[in-house]
């Protein structure tokens, strides 16, 4: 894949202004003010997968208006104090898998919360949590960008990003965790989600937003043609009386708004060959990023993104940070 997206000092530059809803905070605080209505309900069971250096824990919560969500806690065996937590948000299509799927964190010495994605997790790694809202929905495009999206009380990413600040929030429960040092990261779908759940809990420690999704949906949509963006726009193909109103309900979701709230460290990545989530639409989220900031820009690669070098990346970011 060649370079189809703006040039490298132009995506440093690059910081587009969309429109806001006038009542965006508004919109958020009533919706994560009705969800923690529901007791969060924490639990954490002693799960075996026979990791002698690693404790694993099936963990349930409660997550928008009182839902169950699933996830995996994972601490290292051996430790003396309370441990900075990673929460961990997963990538489009994939679910929590098992504990096995999720070493790193622990061996390097943190404790390691990863969040179940409802309805999701069937594509690449299975998942344990439905989605009960799902059933009502207006006519969607097969996926999950267009569930809902006729109406932002409906929207399928406002669930999902409740039960991401909720999983935040069940981190720092536990007493091997210190509540101070939550750090949240994912890829693509769980990098958008990190930083959407960063903004609206204002503790997080720090956000590690790799390749992420859910980036300026109003140029991502035009300038490819790849899913899930295309989802969106393949709605929009059918429904073409609905463009605006689609749109109008997506600036709610857009994280180029949440990046313009959230004031802790950051270290994002993107790729300057990445169809699925353009590089420009990653720099328009970073460049609006209120706290202090680095990015991590892979030249040659596509939507894989750093993988193994930006995780050497991300655990020398935690130790400048003292994390």
């Amino acid at each position: 894949m060649a370079f189809y997206d703006l040039s490298r000092e132009e995506l440093h530059h690059f910081m587009p202004e969309i429109p806001e809803p006038p009542d965006f905070d508004q919109f958020w605080y009533e919706t994560l003010k009705d969800t923690r209505s529901c007791p969060l309900n924490p639990r954490f069971t002693p799960a075996d997968f026979h990791l002698t250096e690693i404790e694993s824990y099936d963990v349930t919560f409660a997550g928008f208006m009182g839902q169950e969500i699933k996830g995996w806690l994972l601490l290292p065996a051996s430790r003396k104090k309370d441990l900075a937590c990673v929460v961990q948000f997963i990538g489009y299509g994939g679910g929590r898998g098992f504990p096995t799927d999720w070493l790193s964190w622990a061996a390097a010495g943190y404790a390691n919360l990863i969040m179940d994605t409802r309805g999701q997790g069937s594509k690449w790694r299975r998942g344990d949590t439905p989605d009960p809202e799902m059933q009502g929905s207006n006519p969607h495009y097969p996926g999950f960008m267009t569930r809902g999206i006729l109406s932002r009380e409906t929207y399928y990413y406002r669930r999902l990003i409740s039960d991401a600040v909720r999983a935040i929030e069940t981190a720092r429960t536990h007493d091997g965790i210190d509540e101070d040092r939550i750090i949240v990261t994912g890829i693509s779908q769980g990098g958008g989600l990190a930083i959407a759940a960063a903004a609206l809990d204002g503790r997080v420690a720090a956000a590690m937003p790799d390749v992420p999704f859910l980036c300026h949906f109003r140029r991502a949509t035009t300038i490819t043609d790849m899913s899930p963006y295309k989802e969106i726009a393949e709605f929009c193909h059918t429904h073409r009386d609905r463009e605006d109103l689609v749109f109008e309900v997506l600036d709610y979701f857009d994280n180029l708004h949440f990046a313009k709230r959230a004031g802790m460290p950051a270290l994002f990545s993107t790729s300057l060959m990445d169809q699925i989530c353009p590089p420009s639409t990653v720099f328009a989220a970073y460049n609006h990023w209120k706290g202090k900031k680095q990015i991590s820009t892979y030249t040659f690669n596509g939507h894989e993104g750093g993988e193994g070098y930006q995780f050497l990346e991300q655990l020398d970011f935690l130790k400048g940070l003292g994390l």
